[in-house]
Parts: C-alpha cells; sequence; structure tokens
C-alpha cells in the first residue's frame, strides 16, 4: 500500500479488540511487557492438588480488597477444599468469595478490559472460562472548592475526575429516581466512560436521544481533552463562541438539570456540561439565586454591560478619533491630540499593539505559577504600560482604552465566551479602522447575524431573547425576578414538564 492512500484509509475498527480463545496463557500473552501484570497462584485450604490462578493489574487493584475479599477465602475456606470439581465455579461465584460481584467471563476480551478497570480474574485449571471480582481502587483527589466558579455564597464543594464521584455528587442533591444516568464508552483507545443525565419527565426525549447518537458517532482514539467531546458534540465549530456550558459546580449542575437541560460527564475531566446551551447560560453564575434578587438583577446587567464595553471600546475609539473627531467633546478631543503629537504611530497601530501586549501578558501570567504570574502582571501593567506612554510609543488615551476593554473582559464568567469576545474584539477594532462608525456597526451586524445562526442540540443560541415558541418563561434573561415569582423552568428549552413551584 502506498504512502498516500495509508494515508487515506479509514480508522481501523476491530471488534473484539483481542480475538481469540479465554486462557491464562493467552492472557500473559495480551499483557507481555506489561510490568504491572500480576499473576498470583493460590492453593486451596488443605489441598495441594488444586489451585487457583488471580490476575490482576498492579495499581489499578485496590490489594487490601484482593487479599481480603478473594486470596484470603481461596486459601482459608474448608467449604472450597471439598466442593466437587463441578461445583467449585459456582460456589465462587454465588459467594463463597467475599467480593461484592462476581462475573463469568468466557472471552478474552472482556477479561481483558475487567482486569484494566481494576478487577482480577480467576482462572481454574482445565476451565476455558474465568471469574471476574471488581477489586478496583478508589485512589482520587479529593472534593475542594471550584477554583474557576468561586462560592461566595452557597455550596463549596466541586467535582472531580472521578466519574462516580461527580455522579453521586448529583445524587446527593438530586435524590429522585426520576434522575436516570447512561453510560457510554467513547474512544478507541482511552475507552473513556461518559455519562448522560437528566431527569424522567423534564428534559425533552428528542434532546437525550440526540446527544447520545452523537455521541455514538464519535470515532476517536482517545478523550483526554474536554475539547475532545465538545467539538465533536455541538453543532458547528465554525464559532468561536462555547456551545455547550459547563460547570464546576454541583449544584449549578443541578439547576440545569431541573430546568429541563441534559448533563454530560466524562471520566477524568472535573467539569461537567449541560444541554442545549444558549447565550444567556454564559452570562449566569452559581450566586444568581443566592443573592437577593435585586442584586442579582443589578450584577447580571453589569455582566452584559461588560461584555459591550469589552466588544466595542477599542473599535469606538479608532472609529472616533481616526473618521469622527467631530462627535468627541472639545476638551476631550485637545487633550487626546495633544497626547498624541509625540507619538509617531497611527492610532490603529496603537491600539492593536496594545491589544495584543494585554494577550501576551494575560498568558504568561496564566502560564507561569501562581506568585511568578502575578508578578508578571503587575510588571506588564504598571512598569511596561507606565515605559510605553512617557517613552511616546503609545498614547494614554489608548491604554486607557484597552485597559478599560481587557478589565471588563474578565467579568465574563465564562472563560470560553471571553476568548470568543476577545476574538471578536481584534476584528470589530480592524473593522473601525477601515470604515469607522460604518464599518464598525456593519461588524456589529455581522455579530448578531453571526449568533443568530448558531443551534445548540436544536435550540437557536439566542433562544433566551427569540425564542419564537410561545411557552411560558422563568423570568427575562437580563433580569431575575424573586424566586416565589418564578412558575416556570428557566430558559428557552424545550421541557416536558414547564411548571416548576405551584
Amino acid at each position: 500500500m502506498s504512502k498516500r492512500s495509508r494515508a487515506n484509509a479509514p480508522h481501523p475498527r476491530q471488534e473484539p479488540r483481542i480475538p481469540g480463545p479465554l486462557s491464562l496463557a493467552r492472557l500473559e500473552e495480551v499483557f507481555t511487557d506489561c510490568v504491572d501484570f500480576t499473576k498470583r497462584e493460590v492453593y486451596l485450604h488443605g489441598d495441594n492438588q488444586r489451585k487457583a490462578v488471580v490476575c490482576y493489574i498492579d495499581g489499578q487493584a485496590r490489594s487490601e480488597r484482593l487479599n481480603d475479599y478473594v486470596l484470603r477465602p481461596l486459601a482459608q475456606d474448608p467449604m472450597l477444599a471439598t466442593a466437587p470439581e463441578g461445583q467449585l465455579f459456582d460456589l465462587m461465584e454465588r459467594g463463597a468469595l467475599y467480593a461484592h460481584g462476581a462475573k463469568r467471563e468466557t472471552e478474552l476480551d472482556s477479561v481483558v478490559l475487567a482486569l484494566i478497570d481494576g478487577s482480577c480474574a480467576l482462572f481454574l485449571e482445565d476451565r476455558d472460562d474465568a471469574l471476574v471480582f471488581p477489586v478496583a481502587t478508589e485512589e482520587k483527589r479529593s472534593v475542594g472548592e471550584p477554583e474557576n466558579e468561586p462560592a461566595l455564597k452557597g455550596a463549596r464543594d466541586s467535582f472531580v475526575e472521578s466519574l462516580r464521584t461527580n455522579t453521586s455528587l448529583v445524587r446527593r442533591r438530586l435524590r429522585a429516581p426520576e434522575l436516570k444516568i447512561r453510560e457510554h464508552i467513547v474512544g478507541r483507545q482511552s475507552l473513556t466512560p461518559v455519562d448522560v443525565l437528566w431527569l424522567d419527565g423534564i428534559a425533552d426525549p428528542d434532546t437525550v436521544a440526540l446527544l447520545e447518537g452523537r455521541l455514538d458517532e464519535i470515532d476517536i482514539d482517545g478523550v483526554e481533552a474536554a475539547g475532545n467531546l465538545e467539538e465533536y458534540l455541538v453543532d458547528t465549530a465554525k464559532t468561536p463562541f462555547p456551545l455547550m456550558p459547563y460547570t464546576q459546580r454541583p449544584d449549578r449542575f443541578c439547576q440545569g438539570l431541573l430546568e429541563g437541560r441534559v448533563g454530560l460527564f466524562a471520566d477524568g475531566i472535573p467539569l461537567g456540561w449541560l444541554v442545549p446551551g444558549t447565550i444567556d447560560q454564559f452570562f449566569k453564575t452559581g450566586q444568581d439565586r443566592a443573592y437577593h434578587w435585586m442584586t442579582a438583577c443589578a450584577l447580571s446587567l453589569i455582566r452584559w454591560l461588560c461584555a459591550l464595553i469589552t466588544l466595542l471600546t477599542p473599535g469606538l475609539y479608532i472609529a472616533l478619533v481616526t473618521f469622527h473627531p467631530e462627535a468627541i467633546p472639545s476638551k476631550l478631543a485637545l487633550s487626546i491630540v495633544a497626547a498624541k503629537q509625540e507619538v509617531p504611530f497611527s492610532t490603529i497601530f496603537e491600539v492593536l499593539i496594545m491589544l495584543l501586549a494585554f494577550e501576551v501578558i494575560q498568558e504568561a501570567g496564566l502560564r507561569l505559577p501562581g506568585p511568578i504570574g502575578a508578578t508578571v502582571s503587575i510588571l506588564g501593567g504598571l512598569v511596561v504600560g507606565n515605559a510605553a506612554v512617557e517613552a511616546h510609543i503609545v498614547s494614554p488615551a489608548v491604554l486607557i482604552a484597552v485597559a478599560i476593554a481587557g478589565v471588563a473582559g474578565y467579568t465574563m464568567p465564562s472563560q470560553d465566551l471571553g476568548n470568543a469576545l476577545r476574538l471578536w474584539r481584534f476584528l470589530l477594532a480592524i473593522l473601525a479602522s477601515l470604515g469607522g462608525l460604518t464599518w464598525l456597526a456593519l461588524g456589529c451586524a455581522g455579530l448578531i447575524y453571526h449568533l443568530a445562526g448558531l443551534e445548540s442540540f436544536g435550540v437557536a443560541y439566542l433562544a433566551p431573547f427569540t425564542t419564537g415558541t410561545r411557552v411560558p418563561r422563568g423570568h427575562p434573561s437580563l433580569f431575575r425576578l424573586p424566586l416565589p415569582m418564578m412558575k416556570w423552568r428557566d430558559g428557552a428549552v424545550k421541557t416536558r414538564n414547564r411548571r416548576n413551584q405551584r
């Protein structure tokens, strides 16, 4: 086969992954050159003729459970030594061993995957099957506070990398049996468990079916990052705006399920997704329902206003200074002109350079360790910025405009939304430099047109403002009414039961 044909060949698929008959020798062959594969031979109590072989992966299986649940009964239980040959496996499967589960396997592929998941496999001589007992270790990061979503008033637990820990955090808050959890395996090499969660009777069954169908269609090697799921599940990848909101907080995740959304967990990723995603979700925080409704309304309006500020401030400055100086108050215009007289660069060059410098400083602060990152931010914001102004590389007005836009962007609860606004901020600034306020207005119209064309699992991205469904709403997206007045589930999502209280 040529190199070109190999490159265009389909992704290889093989089911079962490991063909062949089940035997101890075949299992050892599969785990050749695996230093963590361990085999333990145990003679049954009082019988030097019959022995069992227990295989497991060191580090995946917990040694205390393996010793107490499997090895100790094999070596000390006299019932196993006196049992007839044909009934020995049946006794072990029915409870002679102390493991909380036992499953008889006849396929090599199933036994291999069980060992990787933390189980042990027990073989007896002259048998073509094995007993698999779950003895997996539970080593994981403890539940701590959410780092990206600080809890100022409310619960302080957050999701971790363990899938079952995350589902248990949800179960503790939503004790209703209507909470359904269905598991899918994604990734040919990683075999990552991915769970879909929804409240039966509230969530839209079509959304559940659509999400599960897209999960089953994913055909990749591994799920090691959030993007490995997001970019395959969203309706389109040709947008910088996030279409699947995520959270680290179980309380916010459960609130999304109560609104009729469908949740998603992936093993190894310490966050949960909620679909369908609409733009108003990315402006909400976990504190919106904890604060007084008047305070929550004011903070929500501030976040929306800051989104406009971070988008438009650089472009407006360029358009007004370059094309429409008559729109600037006289004293302010004279101050800008006086400060710009000794600056050799054009306004658009000043703004773009400062925006780029702001992004560089932000990335440097994020990638470096905490204390060093804070130092870099201070040096970049104060020393470098002040030095640039004193050296007449940029004017003070440009520095103020860029700083206002940057700080306003930090108010976004969603970092993904903030990144999208940063990209569009550059685009609108370039458009404003080409045609002033006219091109800036066209850029804003293009942004609205782009957002209006987005969908998330069959729901319009701007659905909070343009539902067209004529269904009762919880409250306007920009405000939060008092909770006793919110009789309907929040958000423009399709739910089977819209009412959430009397």
